[in-house]
């Protein structure tokens, strides 16, 4: 969704409608400007459901906060229910803060 453009007689204010829309259009349209921070996560070794509460497909993710050693992956190409759940892979217990988006 992009901003709306009203019609209007005034020719200055249509071009700076347009002008705006097509400056902030793609930024609105990147999914990254619409991503949550998801704090205090607990991933358990082994596979993890995260609920990401996008209520959308998630379209990436990353650890902005990572509190023990470990490494950590996704299996969201396996998931049947991307629009809800991020599937993590965690080699260890540790707890992480999630950017979802």
């Amino acid at each position: 969704m992009g901003l709306p453009i009203f019609k209007d007689d005034n020719k200055n204010f249509m071009l700076m409608q347009t002008k705006w829309a097509g400056q902030l259009n793609p930024l609105l349209a990147n999914p990254a400007t619409n991503s949550l921070i998801l704090q205090d996560v607990i991933l358990k070794s082994g596979s993890n459901v995260v609920n990401h509460r996008l209520g959308r497909k998630l379209q990436g993710w990353k650890i902005t906060r990572q509190r023990s050693s470990g490494s950590v992956y996704d299996a969201q190409d396996a998931n049947q229910m991307s629009d809800l759940t991020l599937v993590l892979i965690s080699s260890s217990d540790v707890s992480v803060d999630l950017e979802v988006f």
